[in-house]
């Protein structure tokens, strides 16, 4: 197969860079943090060859797409708006919408909100998590000497501080720091010293990137040319853009009361790592059993054996297999 091409797009009153390949139904890919449409390289070239259009934006404030500077400019309407903007750009009356990380988060809501547009969803890592009764960042962990990284994320400026310092070691440490092969060292360590590890928690005496970091040798998955794409972009882009989407989860609370209660009505598929951060938080696996009362027509849920957070970049023939199916299973 050829490489995708890329090219920019007017969406939604910014201009968005995509990545596409190969013609037929149309399959959208939507990243999380801190990636780029270069995560989803290989379901891409997967997808193109199974008959399907390919298209993966570098998501707002990302990449080459552009990234305003005003944090209420990150909200879930923008982030959805974007790709109901992208698919009439694209001529395209409907898309199956795939996301992981942040994008699995805009995806089950772009599919709530606009079942006509978006006829199935596939989401990695994050499950559907339906609106709580209080504001999210008021129950987030945090102690006197530690809090939640989301909520070291809130202050404009501080991790931007830390991240931009330099680019590439923080994209070297954050892939391999939630990686299954990290998980599993650090669930061994934590087993021989008898403590729990603090899943997610930010030091309030230090930044985000703190331990020994990733090791000389990366996991078989990742390579050193990956992490020189991902830090060629955000040397350009900076992280305030990325960051902005955490500082909005107040604001995404506040604007989606309206929504209360709506299902997610079309088909879904979950897959995630058994060694995903995200599914060991708290309450994840009650959520899991219960998944079908917000997403009645949920196909299935994978659990990858290994894996870990970076779900279509450490296993991609699984995960590319599972979209091929999954969409091919759709009633036309």
């Amino acid at each position: 197969m050829s490489e995708p091409t890329q090219r920019m797009i007017e969406s939604n009153g910014i201009r968005l860079n995509i990545a596409e390949q190969g013609k037929g139904p149309l399959v959208l890919l939507c990243h999380g943090f801190p990636e780029s449409w270069y995560s989803w390289r290989h379901q891409i070239d997967a997808l193109a060859a199974a008959g399907f259009h390919a298209v993966a934006p570098d998501m707002r404030g990302y990449g080459k797409s552009d990234a305003p500077e005003a944090i209420d400019q990150y909200t879930m309407f923008h982030l959805v708006g974007d790709l109901v903007g992208l698919l009439d750009a694209l001529d395209a009356k409907t898309a199956v919408i795939v996301g992981h990380d942040w994008g699995a988060g805009i995806a089950w809501q772009a599919a709530r909100l606009r079942p006509d547009r978006f006829r199935a969803v596939v989401a990695l890592s994050v499950p559907f998590r339906p609106r709580g009764p209080v504001r999210p960042t008021s129950v987030m962990p945090r102690t006197s000497d530690a809090q939640f990284y989301q909520l070291y994320f809130q202050e404009p400026g501080v991790a931007e501080i830390e991240f931009e310092r330099d680019p590439r070691a923080t994209v070297r440490n954050m892939l391999y720091g939630a990686s299954g092969e990290a998980a599993a060292a650090i669930r061994a360590a934590a087993a021989s010293s008898g403590a729990s590890p603090d899943l997610g928690m930010v030091p309030r005496s230090g930044g985000m990137l703190r331990g020994p970091g990733a090791p000389d040798t990366l996991p078989a998955w990742l390579s050193e040319a990956d992490i020189d794409f991902y830090a060629a972009e955000f040397k350009r882009s900076g992280f305030r853009g990325p960051l902005n989407y955490y500082r909005n989860v107040d604001r995404n609370w506040e604007l989606m009361a309206a929504f209360t209660g709506l299902p997610v009505t079309v088909p879904a598929l979950y897959v995630a790592g058994d060694r995903d951060m995200v599914v060991s938080f708290p309450g994840t696996d009650q959520l899991l059993a219960n998944l079908k009362q917000f997403v009645p027509a949920l196909r299935d849920i994978q659990m990858l054996p290994g894996c870990g957070h970076w779900t279509q970049q450490e296993r991609p023939s699984e995960v590319s297999a599972a979209i091929i199916d999954f969409v091919r299973g759709l009633p036309n």
